[in-house]
């Protein structure tokens, strides 16, 4: 068989083959897509996720009720006026002096209404030294905190005359501006730093700053296309800004990893004396082959968040999605026309000081050193490694999950969570109360009324609230909003009892004997309850989706049953460990100061299934690429046991500088302020990191050499499934070894 004759089939093969031929076509089409998907993506807008599409439950009956009757619940705000001592209360002169001197400065800015004393309210503590002004910020509340600076300015004036008191602001405005004052900018860091972090990894990993930035430049473009397919998409599926997040982190993992490898594998058929017609057909046949593979079982991962019902995941889930897929096609197309247009000019701009990294032997000597003692005693390496997994994954099963609080979010970072901690000690759940959203055919009906009236006495009855229970009518529209503060407060399963309690006993005992009366209950406390709840039950099906698909696939990529229950194995072991790390250093604490966290007594909720979806996903990288090496070695007449030798040493460059890149970009999350922000990037960061290494380095090839012929195990009676594996690139045949014969394995 001739140096460019080579004769290949699959779709990824076809596709480099015909982008090779018609470069420019193929880099025009290319561009075309990426500028017509984002202008039509930017003249339809995006349409974001309403509340009342968030969950299912209570909490999205209650948002639609707002949302039919055309309510729009202003930000409210309150103002905390508390002694500093005990020598001082509410009914003192100047106690009433500084409430009186708090409304009047708040009024005076024309930015807020419906100001509210709270000896009219009842807002004033059991001890008499807290008191809490309230009041609703005018406008849109989505933007609320763009227009409360000059009241907040107008509480730290009244603050400078009242040294004995403390008068702070919180409230739904005031912490939106604060966040955005303390973190906006960090996000945006994080996302601007990650793609020079990229580059300078892929500057280290190819020497040349033309190979380096190829990568990146799919990714970017591969990203900026989703962005205006998200847009069109939104009017289908509605969209948020979390979605763009995670759309922008998995694409840049993705869109550099798939380049990396179509990359390295053509440079190393061109360092060996390929023509660069032939070693750009067996790229597209080997890499390309494994990037479709990896991408689709990346979109099949990702697709499992659709099955949570949960708007906010469903979002991410399409999102990532569709990143995943464009980076795949444009990995397969547009890059060989880049690689045949640039031929050897890829290696332009030269690093000084870094060895030319042709790709000719990408053998690594620390990985052949690993392997070759994996090799000798695989027995033994199974053995530590698996046990060293589940030692790292045992705090997982003691993890809890809630929604953390503001004082486990931010710590004490910020003055607004002490504040926050103020509130809910002198009016526990008063900064979160519960929001019963009561809509009947008249609301003024005595029997409506009386209903009202028992609700407000029962809920403080029964323990549920300590009160004051407010009760806010809109006439017009036939509503009316009772605000709860529950028991609890910020300790969330006591109030989850409470929350429990007003559901399942106060309402069925008053609103609940009334004829044609909704009272969905809402807020904070309920919202995280539906949450969690509607996760919970999701877990299950998203799993099960996510593992039996990627099993499939695996199965009719590699034609190996053992291969897909491998495969599925090593990805499980992965995301347990991960999840024990997170268990041991969020939850426990152990060791939290290393990566600047603390132990906060619990994971975040969404995270566990999130990492699960991305984990599981990404981590098909590194498995499809090593595999498909291995197998590609084996079918060219190596013995299995130098097959696994020959696909993890030369895939242990590109796998080692993928890995680096993703453990970096997900790092600078873990960097963040937020403790939700931290776990994720920790976990993210510290999966990759054992994957690349623990996984593909000592137990899959351990794994696959106590198995030796077992690992292309095909049963006959699944022959019939589809082929959809690939002709490997041509090669000087070695003799195969006799792995069929007894093999002696030393421990």
């Amino acid at each position: 068989m001739g140096n460019g004759d080579a004769r290949v089939r699959g779709l990824a093969a076809r596709a480099g083959g015909w982008s090779a031929r018609h470069r420019w076509a193929a880099v025009g089409i290319w561009v075309l897509f990426v500028v017509l998907a984002t202008g039509l993506g930017s003249a339809a807008g995006r349409v974001d996720v309403e509340d009342s599409e968030q969950l299912k439950g209570e909490t999205s009956t209650a948002a639609g009720i707002i949302e039919e009757a055309g309510i729009e619940e202003p930000a409210s705000e309150t103002v905390l006026v508390q002694a500093k001592d005990d020598g001082l209360t509410s009914t003192d002169t100047d106690f009433r002096s500084a409430v009186s001197a708090v409304m009047t400065a708040v009024e005076r800015t024309g930015e807020v209404t419906d100001v509210t004393s709270p000896y009219d309210s009842g807002t004033v503590s059991e001890d008499g030294r807290s008191a809490l002004v309230q009041f609703d910020v005018r406008g849109d509340p989505r933007t609320a905190g763009e227009r409360i600076e000059p009241v907040l300015e107008a509480v730290a004036d009244v603050q400078k005359e009242h040294d004995s008191l403390r008068i702070e602001e919180i409230g739904g405005a005031s912490m939106m501006k604060t966040f955005d004052d303390a973190f906006g900018d960090d996000f945006k860091k994080a996302e601007y730093s990650a793609v020079p972090v990229a580059l300078g990894i892929l500057l280290i990993a190819f020497g040349a700053l033309v190979a380096a930035l190829l990568p990146v430049a799919l990714a970017i473009t591969a990203i900026v296309a989703t962005m205006g397919l998200m847009g069109l998409v939104s009017h289908l599926q509605p969209m948020s800004d979390t979605a763009n997040s995670v759309m922008l982190l998995v694409g840049l993992a993705v869109g550099v990893d798939y380049c990396l490898f179509y990359l390295r594998r053509e440079r190393e058929e061109r360092a060996a004396g390929r023509d660069a017609r032939t070693a750009l057909r067996i790229a597209a046949a080997t890499s390309g082959r494994a990037i479709v593979v990896s991408g689709v079982t990346v979109c099949v991962a990702m697709a499992g968040m659709l099955f949570t019902g949960i708007a906010e995941f469903e979002a991410m889930g399409l999102a990532s999605l569709m990143v995943v897929a464009v980076a795949m096609v444009g990995s397969v197309t547009v890059l060989p026309a880049l690689l045949s247009l640039l031929g050897e000019r890829v290696e332009k701009g030269r690093v000084p000081f870094l060895r030319r990294r042709t790709g000719g032997r990408n053998d690594s000597r620390f990985w052949s050193a690993v392997l070759k003692r994996v090799l000798a005693r695989p027995v033994l390496s199974v053995v530590v490694a698996t046990g060293a997994l589940l030692a790292v994954a045992a705090p997982a099963l003691g993890m809890k999950t809630e929604n953390l609080t503001l004082d486990q979010e931010f710590g004490d970072s910020l003055p607004i969570v002490q504040t926050y901690n103020r509130v809910n000690s002198a009016f526990p759940g008063g900064s979160e109360p519960a929001e019963v959203v009561v809509k009947a055919d008249d609301i003024n009906a005595p029997e409506v009324k009386a209903a009202l009236a028992d609700f407000r006495e029962q809920a403080v009855g029964s323990g549920a609230s300590r009160g004051p229970v407010e009760i806010k009518l809109h006439d017009q529209q036939n509503l009316a909003f009772v605000y709860v503060p529950l028991v609890g407060g910020s300790d969330q399963d006591a109030a989850g009892a409470s929350l429990e309690k007003l559901r399942d006993e106060v309402r069925p005992a008053t609103l609940g004997k009334v004829d044609g009366v909704e009272a969905p209950i809402t807020g904070q406390v309920a919202g995280n309850k539906d949450f969690n709840d509607q996760l919970v039950g999701s877990v299950v099906p998203v799993f099960a989706f996510v593992v039996v698909f990627a099993f499939l696939l695996m199965l009719l990529s590699f034609r190996s049953l053992t291969i897909a229950v491998t495969s599925i194995v090593l990805n499980l072991l992965s995301v347990g460990a991960a999840y024990g790390i997170l268990v041991a250093v969020f939850q426990h604490g152990w060791g939290a100061s290393l990566v600047g966290a603390e132990g906060v007594g619990a994971i975040i909720t969404w995270l566990p299934l999130f990492l699960f979806v991305i984990l599981f996903g990404l981590s098909m990288d590194y498995h499809v690429f090593v595999v498909s090496r291995i197998r590609e070695a084996r079918t060219r007449g190596l013995g299995t046991r130098d097959a696994i030798r020959h696909g993890v040493v030369t895939t242990a460059g590109v796998v080692t500088s993928a890995a680096v890149i993703m453990v970096a970009v997900f790092a600078i999350f873990g960097t963040l302020s937020m403790q939700s922000m931290k776990q994720m990037g920790v976990g993210l960061a510290a999966a990759v990191l054992i994957d690349a290494t623990v996984i593909r380095g000592v137990l899959l090839p351990a794994v696959m050499a106590l198995l030796g012929e077992r690992n292309w195990y095909f049963p006959k009676w699944l022959h019939r499934l589809p082929d959809l594996t690939h002709d490997e690139a041509p090669a000087a045949a070695t003799p195969r070894t006799r792995d069929d014969e007894p093999e002696k394995v030393p421990v």
